[in-house]
């Protein structure tokens, strides 16, 4: 049999961490979009700069985590 013969020092039931990336990603685009969304009213509210670099930075999260996704499903 393959396995007995095996010259790599990997685990038998080693596993992919797919699944806690997906979860990762997918928490971390309900997150940046809600908070995307809250600093751009505070931003609208205010007139505050910061609120502003603080909205395109939660969705720069939110795209990056929805990219990560996209890739996940490709693999999938």
């Amino acid at each position: 049999m393959w396995l007995r013969n095996r010259a790599g020092t990997e685990p038998l039931t080693a596993r992919s961490p797919l699944r806690a990336r997906r979860i990762l990603s997918l928490v971390a685009l309900v997150l940046g979009m809600a908070a995307a969304v809250v600093f751009a009213v505070l931003a609208a509210s205010t007139g505050a700069e910061v609120w502003r670099w603080e909205a395109a930075i939660a969705a720069a999260v939110a795209v990056v985590a929805a990219t990560d996704l996209a890739l996940l499903r490709r693999r999938r």
